[in-house]
């Protein structure tokens, strides 16, 4: 465990498949924070899936709620959050969740990406279902791309979650030490 002084949330967003989940549990339990992926704690408010979601009321709907679940996350500390993919390109994520929190961006090659969806059966990809999924990945990453750059980014690629974990841990440490006055003996 690594312990920081300030119990700011840490937010990690990114395209799917680059690791903001598999990461952010092994940084929360390196830090002794709790950890939310906010996917899954909107299928558990809301009882249906993400697919069923999109299908049901709409991609609109669903946005609205990742809003709702921003906000309420936003009220509280010691969290690692992991966004689902499209929640921190809307401003008002950013600035709900950016004021008790520091937000990291995973990044990995669409190949990886590909390569790493094609592995994980775990849930279904709403945005994906395409006669090619590789290509809807590139096309997403085009329009994402320059909203991820706001965000300090932390490639994946070629890399075991654990170590990326400890690599977000201690740059936390070393943010937070250059951030901490220092004190003074009176």
């Amino acid at each position: 465990m690594i312990p920081l002084t300030i119990k700011e949330n840490i937010i990690l967003t990114g395209f799917m498949g680059t690791g903001k989940t598999t990461v952010g549990r092994l940084l929360a339990g390196l830090l002794n924070y709790s950890f939310v992926d906010t996917d899954d704690l909107i299928e558990a408010r809301y009882g249906r899936s993400i697919a069923q979601i999109f299908a049901e009321s709409g991609e609109a709907a669903f946005r609205q709620m990742e809003r709702d679940i921003a906000q309420g996350l936003a009220e509280q500390e010691g969290l690692v959050i992991a966004t689902g993919g499209r929640l921190m390109l809307d401003p008002t994520n950013v600035k709900a969740l950016g004021q008790n929190g520091r937000v990291f961006c995973l990044v990995a090659t669409p190949e990886e990406i590909v390569a790493r969806l094609a592995r994980d059966n775990s849930r279904e990809r709403p945005l994906l279902s395409a006669p090619d999924p590789g290509q809807r990945i590139l096309e997403l990453l085009q329009k994402r791309n320059h909203k991820y750059q706001q965000f300090t980014q932390v490639t994946t690629d070629g890399q075991k979650a654990i170590d990326i974990a400890h690599y977000l841990a201690e740059l936390l440490q070393v943010i937070q030490n250059d951030e901490t006055p220092a004190t003074k003996n009176i």
